[in-house]
């Protein structure tokens, strides 16, 4: 019997500690205000919406229509991410051209593309530049800002309009290739689609 209370015991001050920590989490939250309702943010390897902050669990809802309840600690003890903040989001993209490719023809369709999509604010400027230089490929690197409201429109939308563009101007983007000598002197080169 008296090991079956400190069983109980020990699992009601752990149950408590949880509370506490989730507890004294909730008090900064509402201090110090990081998130607010409406806020989309990434937190404890989840991310979504703001819906309800309460003293001991904040709730989330998801892009895929899911409602997370998250402890406050959790929120408080990692890094979170909070995407509302700002009314600008800057959208980087790696964009890989064959080494046979015109660098400075490639760097034009990228501006002039950039220059017609409305979505792209023109301060802060685009940037476009190379960054790599792979084993297949020069790599660009493309960077450009968008409102907040844009962003998911133009980080999934942009890749489809440079590959268009670059199919329209005969620029070829090179899947990774190796090439293998062998001994009697011949060549081998193998193509590897999708990495």
């Amino acid at each position: 019997m008296k090991g079956q209370g400190y069983a109980a015991g020990l699992a009601i001050g752990l149950a408590l500690q949880g509370s506490l920590a989730n507890f004294a989490a909730g008090l900064l939250l509402i201090l110090f205000r990081p998130i607010k309702q409406g806020d989309f943010i990434a937190a404890a390897g989840v991310e979504g919406t703001v819906q309800d902050g309460q003293i001991l669990v904040t709730t989330l809802h998801t892009v895929d229509n899911l409602r997370l309840t998250v402890p406050n600690a959790k929120l408080t003890e990692g890094i979170s991410t909070n995407y509302s903040v700002t009314p600008t989001r800057r959208i980087q993209l790696t964009v890989e051209v064959s080494y046979d490719a015109d660098l400075q023809q490639v760097k034009q369709v990228l501006e002039a593309l950039i220059a017609e999509e409305p979505h792209i604010l023109k301060e802060p400027a685009p940037f476009i530049g190379v960054s790599t230089l792979g084993e297949s490929s020069v790599d660009f690197v493309v960077q450009v800002w968008v409102q907040r409201a844009d962003f998911r429109q133009v980080r999934f939308g942009l890749p489809a309009q440079i590959n268009l563009a670059f199919d329209q101007h005969g620029i070829s983007i090179p899947y990774p290739q190796r090439t293998v000598h062998l001994q009697n002197g011949t060549s081998l080169s193998h193509t590897l689609r999708g990495g």
